[in-house]
């Protein structure tokens, strides 16, 4: 059985238990391969489900399956740490893989991991609740700068906006391979690729073609590369070309 199939398993199996047992049952967190598996078997699940990641927008997230007749306020298991240097004038430059590092070198497993948000000199992980303590615990080092952890809140109450860098452009049609390829200054061609590789989501699912369309205000992620939010109002340039917006996840 291949990755995929394991995957699809265990979402229909965590269903099944919700079912069974009445109950409220969440998944770990889910990348994007996941997501879209997760997607794609909807119509094979025995309960409702809902996906969440902390916070709007979340790259990372976790889906609740929910049993028909129970109510589910959205109280998912996901804390946010607050983690900052200690000394933050003494402090080095430290980067989103760097705090991933960090985490893993205590040994906890990525799926217990939601996304990694970087401000300034400040990371808000979110991470599933039992291990919250632990990484608050734990976590006292990144690379050589000390660090202090703090629990965010609970993440209902974070209001979390992520920075962009705005780009107006423009691409010769609405094609997702166009749009990757003029978002990333790459060739048509390596953006076909990426497409071919499944390395490329439009909102958590997994585009297989090049000439499908993307909708405006939908989250891009092409992994190994970032993410971006696509806008369009449909005008075009004097050169015929689609007047379009990217909004850089930065």
């Amino acid at each position: 059985m291949d990755e995929q199939e394991l995957c699809r398993k265990r979402l229909m199996d965590l269903s099944r238990q919700a079912e069974r047992r009445n109950r409220v049952t969440c998944s770990h967190f889910l990348n994007l391969n996941e997501q879209n598996i997760y997607h794609s078997s909807e119509r094979m699940f025995r309960t409702e489900s809902l996906a969440f990641g902390g916070y709007e927008s979340a790259e990372r997230q976790m889906v609740a399956f929910i049993p028909d007749a129970l109510m589910f306020s959205g109280d998912f298991p996901i804390r946010c740490l607050l983690a900052e240097p200690k000394h933050a004038k003494y402090a080095g430059e430290l980067s989103h893989r760097d705090v991933l590092g960090a985490l893993m070198h205590l040994g906890i497993d990525r799926s217990k991991i939601g996304d990694i948000v970087c401000s300034e000199k400040k990371f808000y992980i979110f991470c599933e609740e039992d291990i919250q303590s632990f990484i608050a615990e734990n976590l006292t080092k990144i690379g050589r700068t000390d660090m202090v952890l703090t629990a965010a809140s609970d993440t209902g109450g974070i209001s979390f906006s992520p920075v962009f860098e705005e780009r107006p452009d423009t691409v010769a049609s609405n094609r997702i391979d166009c749009i990757v390829a003029r978002a990333y200054r790459l060739s048509r061609t390596r953006a076909s690729d990426l497409i071919a590789g499944e390395r490329v989501f439009i909102d958590g699912r997994c585009v297989t073609e090049a000439s499908q369309p993307c909708p405006s205000g939908a989250i891009v992620s092409v992994r190994g590369k970032g993410r971006f939010v696509f806008e369009t109002d449909q005008a075009f340039s004097k050169k015929g070309k689609l007047k379009v917006l990217f909004r850089m996840y930065v």
